[in-house]
């Protein structure tokens, strides 16, 4: 490399903080229930850093195990670290898959630490008299800092950080960036297990090397220093400070592979980037990426030549239409053509129809009109399109109403059960990745876009002999045709429908809640004794560590945590501790929720209009959004009240409420064939206390609260794969405790056991497991020789064919309903599905007769050896009918 003064090096500390950002960020998983969390937060900060930085350089250094040359030292170097939870272990990989989509090398060398990359790097660099920047969490590495080094330690949660130059070191300690390894010498390091001498802190520590300027300068002027105490420590530890200071002195000469010059950062490949942060299930980063440039994607797609686009048909007449439409082969590719994504709103312009002959845009900007073309939706071609349901809500908004039938085929919806790890994708996703071709379709208003959606639809009828086929040998033609693509229909009447809510009830609710955010203002001003930003984490630290005195459960190395499973702890020592939480949950029902529906209310007809994905989630689940009514907070009651204000659409009118009972418990005793979960279930047990009890070893009536609370969490846990830090985390106990927790449920549960082991060991022979209806989840991470990424495809063995059989019951009850309700002289309607509970409204004369029929649908959907058990209430809202 040669020196260039815009030349910049950044040095990220992979583990620091990777590390930090698992302990900042709430819990997150992708759609295939990978933890997600920590490499989320990583990427934030890896985006914000190339942004404000601007490097040319760029490498990410890793611990590469356990042991290093400073276990020759000191064998209990980093001896009190407990063992790294799996849920951030297993995100590792993902953190590198990230850091290869942008082109940024990740290093690790054995028996060194990623601080003795960093540090021999930098020092390559600075005597280069190149800048670089070091971003960590961790403050040993300021050390390193000189003219040319700076560092960027990371504060408030993980991408706001503090800069640090020489000047900064002595500003924040005293001290200059080589006296923090003689700092660590007499001080030692908790977190690293580097004793220092015992009753030394940073205080003294400092103080005596402003006066010594180093460890050994120290030791060597004990006589000198005031204190018999002092002098006593320095005397008998005098070793263990040297060795201290070896222990926390960065090596700056490890034998590296790399050459500055293998740094070389030349921005990223946006397509790349792209489909990792789809993987990952990083929606609101896909946005922070730019659009790139096509020539920057792999070549392995053969993109459509521009000649193609001179073959497009453009039908503007009803003579034209009628004239193509009668010369048509089966099946028809059909894709709607609007002025924005959103059918619920969007403008109708046309239609893009192919077959596999020809192709054509029929425009409603001419004479032609949509009443024109009917013969589209009334004709017996087999009709290909991409996402149904999307298309029936759009075609409903023009006054045609599809019904369901034998003549569609989505490619949503069979791209997702072929590739169900594949999440959302676009119909050019999926013709690149079945056909290996590539169409670039323009943006909305853009030339050559209406031609580029004709070529698109002239690749569905090819699609859908390759999917169908697809489907057939992979034994999926049941769960295609007669569950998903029916429920299209049954999703979108839903969609269109939508759920009325009160307005005025939830204005209202929302000055209840602002009333009640200002009285509790008010009580944790007068308990604090003074007025704080109380949503300021740094703030509320100070309040109630330095002025009230708590014990500080967890501090990072920027100060105090202020999370909610520290507040928790920390409620039984001051009463302010529960006013905060309960201010931080007002605030967030207030803001997310009341503030969040008032602004999607559709003004024509006040309702909400949710939508559902059907084709998102790896276990095929549901979800929702615009609003998600799936996630409405219900543990408590303020946040049930929210549902006070989804009412019936008409005043004599009520809402049903139908909801499985431990539906994936006793799929899971199905599948197991366990004898206890068994009888349990069919006699009818409270299944949580029933397991307590066989746990416990204690009869039914002598279970404690305490007892059914831990076996419930236990009960939820196993069919996630919990493990003993997760399990410990829900119920406030030791790993330890959580692990034998565990042990003695497997032990009292034997065919729960014999299960898990089993279907792992299934996955391990075909490379999938399968739901009762055949869903399929692909596990090639099985066989990897990570032991934690085996571990995630181990536990998702263990938990798909549960929870997925879950998601294939409701879906196939609702699509049995909804046909009964059109085939019946009902008016009652399906309006919701949040997990295992569908709601519904009806006249009030209709209650009787739509808990029978939905009871009917709902316990008979499949055939197990317990009994499905649905239970049903109604009120006049949501709220009353739970």
């Amino acid at each position: 490399m040669t020196e260039d003064r815009k030349t910049k090096l950044m040095l990220i500390d992979g583990n620091s903080i990777t590390y930090r950002a698992f302990f900042a960020l709430p819990s997150l998983s992708n759609a295939e229930g990978q933890f997600t969390n920590a490499v989320y937060g990583f990427t934030q900060m890896l985006l914000r850093m190339l942004q404000d930085e601007q490097p040319t350089h760029v490498a990410v250094a890793f611990d590469a195990g356990k042991q290093t040359f400073r276990h020759a030292v000191y064998e209990e170097y980093k001896g009190t670290r407990q063992k790294t939870p799996s849920e951030l272990s297993e995100q590792f990989p993902l953190v590198k898959d990230v850091l290869a989509a942008f082109g940024i090398p990740a290093l690790e060398l054995g028996n060194y630490e990623a601080d003795d990359i960093i540090g021999t790097l930098s020092r390559l660099a600075d005597a280069a008299g190149i800048q670089t920047l070091i971003v960590s969490g961790d403050k040993d590495l300021l050390q390193l800092v000189s003219d040319n080094v700076h560092a960027a330690l990371t504060r408030k949660g993980i991408t706001e950080v503090d800069y640090y130059t020489p000047k900064g070191v002595h500003e924040r300690f005293g001290l200059t960036p080589q006296q923090i390894i003689d700092l660590k010498g007499l001080m030692g390091d908790s977190s690293d297990n580097i004793p220092g001498v015992p009753g030394i802190g940073e205080k003294t520590a400092i103080k005596l090397l402003k006066a010594y300027p180093s460890v050994e300068e120290v030791l060597s002027h004990i006589e000198e220093i005031s204190g018999a105490k002092l002098k006593e420590r320095l005397t008998t530890y005098k070793d263990q400070a040297i060795m201290s200071k070896q222990l926390a002195t960065i090596h700056r000469n490890v034998p590296l592979e790399w050459t500055l010059d293998d740094l070389q950062y030349h921005g990223y490949d946006s397509e790349a980037v792209r489909k990792v942060f789809q993987k990952l299930g990083f929606k609101s980063l896909l946005d922070k990426v730019a659009d790139g440039d096509d020539t920057a994607v792999a070549d392995a797609a053969v993109a459509v030549k521009a000649s193609a686009f001179q073959d497009v048909v453009n039908i503007t007449t009803k003579r034209a239409f009628t004239e193509f439409w009668g010369q048509l082969t089966d099946p028809v590719g059909i894709i709607p053509v609007c002025d924005s994504d959103d059918y619920h709103t969007a403008t109708l312009l046309g239609f893009a129809i192919g077959t596999k002959d020809t192709c054509a845009y029929i425009s409603f900007t001419g004479e032609l009109e949509f009443t024109d073309v009917k013969e589209i939706w009334s004709s017996d071609y087999e009709k290909v399109v991409f996402d149904l349901k999307q298309l029936i809500v759009l075609l409903d908004g023009h006054g045609m109403t599809l019904q369901p039938g034998d003549t569609w085929f989505d490619v949503l919806v069979a791209g997702y059960l072929l590739n169900p790890s594949d999440g959302e994708s676009t119909l050019t996703d999926i013709v690149e990745r079945e056909l290996n071709r590539r169409i670039v379709v323009p943006k909305h208003g853009e030339p050559g876009r209406e031609a580029a959606l004709a070529l698109l639809a002239g690749t569905l009828p090819e699609l859908k002999v390759h999917m169908a086929n697809a489907l057939s040998a992979q034994e999926l033609d049941d769960l295609c045709y007669k569950v998903e693509i029916p429920l299209e229909f049954c999703l979108a009447r839903m969609e269109v429908l939508g759920f009325h809510v009160n307005e005025e009830k939830l204005k209202a609710l929302g000055r209840e809640l602002s009333e009640q955010l200002e009285a509790l203002t008010k009580q944790i001003y007068e308990l604090a004794g003074t007025e704080f930003n109380i949503n300021s984490p740094k703030q509320l630290g100070e309040i109630l560590f330095d002025k009230l005195g708590l014990p500080a459960m967890k501090k990072t190395k920027t100060g105090y945590s202020t999370s909610a499973d520290v507040l928790e702890k920390l409620a039984p020592y001051h009463e302010i501790v529960a006013k905060i939480l309960e201010f931080r949950q007002l605030g967030k029902l207030l803001s997310t929720y009341v503030e969040g529906l008032l602004k999607v209310i559709r003004p024509e007809t006040k309702r909400v209009h949710t939508r559902f994905h059907q084709a998102l989630t790896a276990t095929g689940r549901l979800s929702s959004t615009e609003p998600n009514l799936q996630n409405i907070p219900i543990r408590m009651e303020e946040g049930r009240k929210l549902r006070k204000v989804f009412e019936p659409t008409y005043r004599d009118w009520i809402i049903l409420s139908a909801d499985y009972s431990q539906i994936e418990l006793r799929i899971l005793a199905h599948l197991s064939g366990d004898e206890a979960l068994i009888e349990a279930f069919r006699n009818d047990y409270d299944i949580h206390t029933s397991t307590a009890a066989t746990v416990f070893g204690v009869p039914l009536d002598e279970v404690t609260p305490t007892m059914r609370r831990q076996a419930k969490a236990v009960n939820f846990g196993i069919v996630y794969g919990i493990s003993d830090y997760g399990l410990s985390q829900n119920l406030g106990i030791s790993r330890a405790q959580a692990a034998k927790f565990i042990e003695d449920y497997f032990a009292k549960f034997p065919g729960v056991a014999r299960y898990m082991h089993e279907i792992v060991e299934t996955a391990r022979k075909q490379g999938y497991v399968t739901t009762l209806l055949n869903r399929r989840r692909y596990l090639p991470d099985i066989h990897s020789r990570n032991y934690n990424v085996r571990s995630f495809a181990e536990r998702t063995a263990m938990n798909t064919p549960i929870q997925g059989s879950a998601a294939d019951v409701i879906k196939l009850a609702m699509v049995h309903i909804d046909e009964a309700l059109r085939t019946s002289d009902l008016k009652a309607r399906m309006l919701l599905q949040v997990h295992d509970e569908l709601i519904f409204e009806c006249p009030e004369v209709e209650l009787e007769a739509l808990s029978d029929l939905v009871r009917e649908n709902m316990e008979n959907a499949v055939t197990l050896n317990v009994p499905l058990k649905v239970d049903i209430n109604a009120g006049p809202t949501w709220y009353d009918a739970k």
